[in-house]
């Protein structure tokens, strides 16, 4: 085996099969504002539903307002 060779096509591939995905929690006034990185697999789309909706009903613990979540996703 050589430690140097790279197989591009592995790599390449993995890259295909998953969603990157950002989400923001922020307070509407302000109060609070929150970054979080995930990666989801194509296969496991059903995880990242999941993982959505937790973000349904988070309140703000300061005001009390339910959190906006922004979400930015690279495919």
């Amino acid at each position: 085996m050589n430690n140097n060779a790279t197989d591009s096509s592995f790599t390449d591939t993995e890259a295909e099969d998953v969603i990157k995905v950002r989400a923001i929690i922020s307070c509407p006034s302000g109060d609070y504002k929150k970054k979080f990185k995930n990666i989801f697999p194509r296969k496991d789309l059903e995880l990242m539903v999941v993982a959505f909706k937790i973000f349904d009903f988070m309140t703000c613990s300061k005001c009390g307002e339910l959190l906006n979540l922004n979400l930015e996703f690279e495919i």
